[in-house]
C-alpha cells in the first residue's frame, strides 16, 4: 500500500490547480492526512444549472478533485502519475449557498490501482453526494 508523501501539502494543490477548472470553480483543499483529504467549495451562481439548483457537475468537479489530489498525495515512488478509469455519483440533495464540504476516505490503494470515496456535505451537515473513483496508477 502506497503512504502519504510528505511533500505534498494543501497550498502546494493551491498553487498546481491556479488557472485551471478547480481554481475557475473556487475548489480549496483544507487538509491531507494518511488515506484521507478534505475540501470545500463556497457555492455561487457559476456553480448552478439554469433552473436555479446546484449543477451535479459542480458536486462532481469537487469530488473527483478532492479524490484525484488524494490519489496525488499517496501515489507510489515508482509511479509516473495516474488517471481515472471509473466513476460514480449519487445524489441526495443540494445547497443554494454557503459551502459544500467533501471528505475523501482511501477504500483501496494497491500497486496498480486506488479506489477513493468523496461523501459531499452542505453546511448543515446534511450529505448532498456520494462519490467512488478508480484510479489507474501509471508506471
Amino acid at each position: 500500500m502506497s503512504e502519504l508523501r510528505t511533500d505534498i501539502t494543501p497550498e502546494s494543490f493551491m498553487t498546481l490547480q491556479a488557472g485551471t477548472l478547480p481554481d475557475l470553480l473556487g475548489l480549496e483543499i483544507l487538509e491531507i492526512a494518511e488515506g484521507r483529504l478534505t475540501g470545500r467549495m463556497k457555492v455561487e451562481r457559476k456553480h448552478h444549472a439554469p433552473n436555479g439548483f446546484l449543477h451535479a457537475a459542480s458536486i462532481v468537479a469537487l469530488a473527483d478533485t478532492c479524490a484525484g489530489y488524494a490519489t496525488v498525495a499517496h501515489l507510489p515512488k515508482t509511479a509516473k502519475g495516474f488517471t481515472t478509469i471509473e466513476l460514480k455519483t449519487n445524489f441526495f440533495g443540494t445547497a443554494l449557498e454557503g459551502h459544500v464540504h467533501c471528505t475523501t476516505t482511501s477504500k483501496h490503494r494497491g500497486r496498480t490501482t486506488q479506489v477513493w470515496d468523496s461523501e459531499v456535505f452542505n453546511d448543515a451537515g446534511k450529505l448532498i453526494a456520494s462519490f467512488r473513483c478508480t484510479q489507474m496508477v501509471l508506471v
